[in-house]
């Protein structure tokens, strides 16, 4: 059991480093930069003006079809593109595992489109 417990514990030093290195950083940046923000720093910027409304509202539900939708592609285009490269060696069942995939992947995408995520008003 102690031995199990050694080979790990290069994991725990790079673990240590990192999160004392983490500290380290954020510390530094703590006491060397000015801490004194003005008036110029404290504006808004991008867009120009001050924020109108409270940042936390109620979202359109359509922002999240569109998140669903974007997750409906990942997926798809992150599992097709392996699937493609081994396709001569997986055969016939991870062919029709795939097709089996890509249809429960457009019964999503076909339920995007009737909850009207595609079109933008």
């Amino acid at each position: 059991m102690n031995s199990l417990l050694i080979e790990y514990l290069p994991i725990l030093i790079f673990l240590g480093l990192a999160v004392g290195l983490a500290l380290a950083i954020v510390t530094a940046s703590l006491i060397v930069a000015r801490q004194k923000p003005d008036q110029e720093k404290l504006s808004a910027y991008e867009c120009g003006f001050e924020p109108f409304e409270d940042a936390r509202i109620k979202f359109d539900v359509r922002f999240y079809l569109v998140a669903i939708l974007f997750i409906i592609f990942d997926l798809e285009v992150a599992f097709l593109f392996p699937w493609a490269v081994s396709l001569g060696n997986i055969g016939v069942f991870g062919f029709f595992s795939m097709v089996i995939f890509l249809l429960i992947l457009t019964v999503g995408f076909i339920y995007e489109w009737k909850k009207g995520a595609l079109e933008w008003e």
